[in-house]
């Protein structure tokens, strides 16, 4: 690979950890409480990865907080091909332009991803000038949304074949265009040599914030053939009965319960008498709950130990934790004395390994290694989380 332009969606996943399923709509509601942005660091993640393995490739990318800092940040010396529409967003004496090929003299402008106001429409614009500059990759860091608007711009330009890849940063990822993690990003965008057609999916947020998940196929992509690609996300997982009459035998009254998002652990908290928030997280003691459809901080509000957290992997994908239930972050994780990871074995039949993608590499690397996932009333199977 010679080169490949970098987008950033710097306000991807910035609804997660605040509760709110999503930022799509939401991004004022998820300032207001307090939440802080992931994909600039994911990005410079990614792209520090690429850089240990290709340091010399051309990097195309759009000013400021959409790539150009993260692209620097990284070690190469970024070609600024779009500024975007808002100047929040750019540097303020970057003067590249989508005819310029120069490079922007300036990553340290004090603009914070968190107030930045790109759009789709910039992020869209952005791909179109890698285009025309025939790069050999797409790198773009966000969630489904932004993996629309690359492949919207790849079926405009006539069905372009150029591959893109995502550097996972939103709250929920169910298309299989994303590597695994930043970092196998990085790695797969500097060592790839074919790439083959893969599904972009979009779910409706309002919908998903709801408890209904509309899952619908955008478009059919070309993107790097490598294992650390994620699958997309199935959303059917068969029945969980047993399995859950099976906790609730051996809930501990003394011990608080952080219950995570989905159907299977919807079944438990059923089995328990709880009314599951739709596809949130509720904390939930001796019959009492604590907090429901809860955000990060309503969770560490009410957290006292000893403590257990009960999540299910993402059907096709394998993700226990980030994707999806990014309030069950490593605060709360390094509260919690106990994991239960638990799905039926319908389910696990068509995982081959679990992930973790929490944001903070010590607890993911603490979590890695054998667990042992219940999948029935008695019966539990051991699976490996890379």
């Amino acid at each position: 690979m010679d080169s490949l332009g970098v987008v950033v969606n710097p306000i991807a996943g910035m609804g997660g950890r605040v509760g709110l399923k999503g930022t799509d709509g939401k991004l004022e509601e998820a300032r207001r409480r307090g939440a802080e942005p992931r994909a600039p660091e994911r990005a410079r993640e990614a792209l520090r990865s690429l850089h240990r393995r290709a340091p010399d490739v051309a990097v195309y990318t759009a000013a400021g907080v959409m790539g150009e800092r993260a692209v620097r940040n990284a070690g190469y010396e970024p070609i600024v091909v779009y500024e975007p529409t808002t100047d929040d967003a750019a540097p303020a004496d970057a003067t590249a332009s989508a005819d310029d090929d120069t490079d922007s003299s300036d990553a340290s402008s004090p603009v914070d991803p968190a107030t930045a106001e790109t759009t789709a429409a910039d992020t869209r614009a952005a791909v179109r000038a890698f285009l025309e500059r025939d790069v050999d990759l797409i790198l773009f860091v966000g969630g489904d949304g932004t993996a629309v608007d690359v492949a919207d711009m790849l079926e405009e330009t006539a069905g372009d074949e150029t591959p893109m890849l995502g550097v996972p940063a939103g709250v929920k990822i169910y298309s299989s265009v994303f590597a695994v993690t930043p970092a196998d990003a990085g790695r797969i965008a500097a060592e790839f040599d074919r790439a083959a057609d893969r599904e972009v999916n979009d779910i409706d947020e309002d919908a998903y914030r709801e408890g209904e998940v509309r899952s619908q196929l955008e478009a059919i992509v070309p993107v790097p053939v490598a294992p650390d690609v994620q699958s997309s996300k199935q959303v059917s997982s068969g029945s969980v009965d047993s399995l859950a009459a099976g906790f609730a035998r051996e809930v501990d009254p003394e011990r608080t319960y952080v219950f995570g998002p989905g159907s299977t652990v919807g079944a438990i908290e059923r089995e328990l008498e709880i009314d599951p928030s739709p596809l949130g997280v509720d904390v939930w003691r001796d019959g009492e709950v604590l907090a429901r459809d809860a955000a990060e901080s309503d969770i560490l509000d009410v957290l006292e130990e000893p403590a257990t957290i009960v999540v299910s992997p993402i059907g096709g994908q394998g993700f226990v934790f980030g994707r999806g239930n990014h309030q069950i972050s490593p605060a709360v994780i390094d509260r919690a004395d106990e994991i239960e990871v638990v799905a039926s074995g319908a389910k696990l039949d068509g995982i081959d390994a679990l992930h973790v993608d929490t944001d903070d590499e010590a607890i993911d690397e603490e979590l890695r290694g054998w667990l042992r996932v219940r999948t029935g009333r008695f019966t539990t199977r051991l699976v490996k989380v890379v």
